[in-house]
């Protein structure tokens, strides 16, 4: 990626034209070919762009641009529909590239799997006495999220980030099967998330099933309690 920080202009030529006066301006240059000028503000959005694929040619300014405005050079950038940024430089203040590598891309927290398996690792927290017989417990409509015991029966876990209408529906539509099942019967439910809105935790208690809130974070605290001195 290439990162350079300039006294620019900017004029955007094609479906409409767009024109950003001389100012101090960071341009990214990335390896996709893509072009994007910003501004320190608007948070990550620029204030003009151009998607690959396009192409990046370099040529010397118009006279008169370069005595009235001190331009250095100016970028071209040409999509391939036609439409043109042109970029005028005039002072470069930062010019620097550098090699970042393939992204592993975004790894997020605290989604539904990872509740799953910190449920599955503690499964008290969701009831005194239960036991984990499996997680992701294959229904004939589908996998059941925790499959735990106790000294009652059998209970059929549902978990979810945010608890809504549809969880209850799906939990309910495998108690349904799974309590035809003269091995399994009785078997209970519990809705598990994060957040469970007002309906879907009237309309769980209205069908006898459970819900239980999850904190995240205390889970995790859980998880962690070995690595942790105090």
């Amino acid at each position: 990626m290439r990162l350079v920080i300039a006294r620019c202009q900017v004029d955007y030529v094609g479906r409409l034209t767009a024109h950003l006066p001389l100012a101090t301006r960071l341009i990214l240059v990335k390896a996709d070919g893509s072009v994007s000028v910003h501004a320190d503000d608007r948070a990550y959005k620029p204030l003009n762009w151009m998607s690959p694929p396009c192409t990046l040619s370099v040529r010397e300014p118009d006279p008169e641009a370069a005595e009235r405005l001190g331009i250095t050079e100016v970028w071209q950038v040409r999509a391939k529909d036609g439409d043109t940024l042109h970029i005028s430089i005039a002072d470069v203040l930062h010019d620097s590239a550098h090699e970042l590598g393939i992204d592993p891309g975004l790894q997020k927290d605290g989604v539904e799997e990872n509740l799953q398996v910190l449920l599955a690792e503690h499964p008290t927290t969701l009831g005194d006495g239960l036991k984990l017989v499996q997680r992701e417990y294959l229904t004939p409509i589908g996998p059941v999220d925790l499959l735990c015991r106790e000294d009652a029966g059998y209970v059929a876990v549902e978990v979810k980030r945010r608890g809504e209408i549809d969880g209850v529906e799906q939990l309910t539509r495998y108690l349904e099967l799974m309590n035809r099942d003269p091995q399994l019967s009785p078997v209970r439910g519990i809705f598990a998330a994060q957040q469970i809105k007002p309906q879907a935790r009237t309309l769980a208690t209205d069908r006898g099933i459970e819900c239980r809130l999850v904190d995240y974070d205390a889970l995790r605290g859980l998880d962690n309690a070995d690595e942790r001195l105090f």
